[in-house]
């Protein structure tokens, strides 16, 4: 899911920093790209667009980004980024204002102001999460987002920390996800994005009781596909990661007239009996198909499954046609 934009090691360090430096001014809000590193200077660059979020992970030795007044000239699409320190320290400077990032900490940028970005600005390599969103899309005015500009903001709790868990998520485990799986996460990441800046300008209210409530179901819904395989996955581990009591989280879950245990039980079953429908596997043991979709004993899986599907597993690997590919 995600591709790689950038990663050029095939080229001597000077023509990588040149090289990057031209993918940065082409961009669509363009920038440039300096380094003092320019001896042994070294860059990746991995993105994924969802829908009107659009997700870049940045690894690049220590350097400093700039967008100017004529770079704002040549192109604006009138963005909100918001940036995510990963490794390293990342400064960020606009509106007459500095901020200084540290791991998870996170800062935000007006693509239709000038600014600065000192990646690993204590000369070491750094990484750096960054998800901009169409300024239209948050409905609010330039002059109440400007409060927020080049501020550090803590990514350890509440909407920031699962902004920041997800945007990890989306980079480090991008192959749990499936391509069918894009639309939801687009809005996982578009309502992520509008709660954060909300919360931080007291704007809660801007949100309905409803876009609250998906929001959280949205997150949940990608943290257990992330955590499925995990046997010790659970309603408890769920509401910790999330911040929320657990009559809370199945509360949310009662308007899908099912229980959280239930829905993961289901997902796990169906990712087993794809397994088994797969001809690439059919050597592989029932108990271990089952360990591996997180059940913790075959006698508990072998009773879920024939309660949902009518057979046993053993039964339906043999039935099943040998036509469906691994997912």
């Amino acid at each position: 899911m995600m591709r790689t934009l950038f990663d050029r090691d095939d080229l001597p360090p000077l023509d990588r920093l040149a090289a990057l430096n031209e993918l940065f001014v082409t961009s669509e809000h363009p920038m440039g790209i300096l380094s003092r590193e320019a001896e042994g200077f070294r860059a990746s660059v991995r993105t994924v667009d969802l829908a009107a979020v659009n997700v870049v992970e940045l690894k690049v030795s220590s350097s400093h980004v700039l967008r100017t007044p004529r770079m704002i000239r040549q192109a604006d699409p009138e963005l909100i980024c918001v940036a995510v320190a990963s490794t390293g320290k990342l400064v960020m400077s606009q509106a007459g204002r500095e901020a200084v990032l540290e791991a998870t900490d996170i800062a935000l940028y007006d693509s239709s102001r000038p600014f600065g970005l000192q990646l690993g600005a204590g000369g070491e390599a750094a990484t750096m999460l960054r998800a901009h969103i169409p300024k239209a899309l948050l409905g609010l005015p330039d002059d109440r987002i400007e409060r927020l500009l080049a501020r550090p903001l803590s990514g350890q709790a509440g909407f920031a920390g699962m902004l920041v868990h997800f945007l990890r998520s989306l980079t480090t485990g991008s192959a749990a996800y499936r391509p069918d799986d894009l639309s939801r996460l687009a809005r996982i990441a578009g309502d992520l994005l509008m709660a954060f800046v909300a919360h931080h300008l007291d704007a809660e209210t801007a949100l309905s009781e409803e876009s609250r409530k998906r929001t959280l179901l949205l997150s949940i819904e990608a943290f257990v596909q992330q955590h499925l395989h995990d046997p010790d996955l659970s309603p408890r581990v769920i509401a910790g990661a999330h911040h929320l009591s657990l009559g809370y989280l199945h509360r949310l879950f009662s308007a899908r007239d099912t229980t959280v245990a239930a829905w993961i039980r289901r997902l796990r079953l169906e990712g087993a009996r794809r397994d088994l429908r797969d001809p690439e596997l059919r050597e592989v043991p029932v108990h271990r198909i089952a360990a591996h979709w997180g059940f913790k004993d075959h006698s508990t899986f072998t009773r879920n499954f024939r309660a949902a599907y009518g057979m046993s597993p053993r039964d339906y690997r043999h039935s099943a046609p040998r036509t469906v590919p691994r997912a």
